[in-house]
């Protein structure tokens, strides 16, 4: 079932232009956009099938990681050797999780995500300094691509939360600065929303009309996000981090 064009009134789109440029914002600088926007979408179309939701979700999302990616990609060096491996194992593990969330119950994951949320949110508040700084680190060439696996077979699967949870595991075991996280982050999220749209597109799951509204809000704010985030540096980043992780928690408890 498609949602009917007779549904989709102004002051609906309007609530869904705002949510998307905040979702773009909050999302270039250190992920949980979708705390946002998912949420809108799923009040202002309550009869809509949840498929159609989640593919004009992504839709209008990889807008703004392209452009907030971009835009980092300008202001700051990323190792090519380290992104690449990372991107196609993201995709690839997207790919597989989305496929097998057909078949598996979110619910059985959110009681684990809540834990290890909480824990993650615990551990960056007791190390003040943790991702200011760049650390120099022998690190595994495999240690990239099974981040990026695993984040995006989360982010196919289950999703919310899947640019915090990258943010993190880049900073703690690659030694990446937030910011430079950030940017990196960017990019492992073009390539998941992008596996997601090439199961939800060939299967009519993207409301057109309503990502081509909301598309150019997400788009301004990950660009202005991503600016934000550049000129404000790590601890701005790391504060935003902060902020969206509590959110996360406070959502996860009031539905487990």
């Amino acid at each position: 079932m498609q949602l009917q064009l007779v549904e989709i009134t102004l002051w609906m789109v309007a609530l869904c232009v705002a949510a998307a440029f905040l979702a773009g914002f909050v999302d270039a600088v250190a992920g949980g956009g979708g705390l946002i926007q998912l949420p809108v979408l799923l009040w202002a179309f309550p009869s809509a099938p949840l498929a159609s939701i989640l593919g004009t979700n992504k839709a209008v999302s990889i807008v703004g990681t392209s452009v907030a990616a971009n835009t980092y990609r300008q202001r700051i060096k990323i190792n090519s050797n380290q992104l690449v491996p990372m991107l196609v194992a993201a995709f690839l593990g997207s790919l597989f999780g989305a496929l097998l969330a057909t078949n598996v119950s979110r619910a059985i994951f959110e009681p684990v995500i809540l834990v290890i949320l909480i824990a993650v949110g615990i551990f960056t508040l007791l190390r003040p300094d943790f991702g200011k700084i760049q650390s120099d680190r022998n690190i595994s060439p495999i240690l990239a691509p099974l981040v990026g696996l695993f984040i995006g077979f989360y982010d196919g699967l289950i999703g919310p939360g899947t640019g915090m949870f990258l943010l993190f595991s880049l900073v703690s075991f690659l030694g990446t600065s937030f910011l430079g996280a950030s940017a990196i982050a960017k990019f492992v999220n073009v390539a998941t929303n992008l596996a997601a749209l090439i199961i939800f597109i060939p299967n009519g799951h993207v409301i057109w009309v309503l990502a081509a509204a909301m598309a150019p809000a997400n788009l301004i704010g990950g660009y202005i996000g991503a600016r934000t985030a550049l000129d404000r540096g790590n601890s701005f980043v790391r504060l935003i981090f902060l902020t969206m992780l509590t959110a996360l928690v406070i959502r996860l408890i009031a539905t487990v």
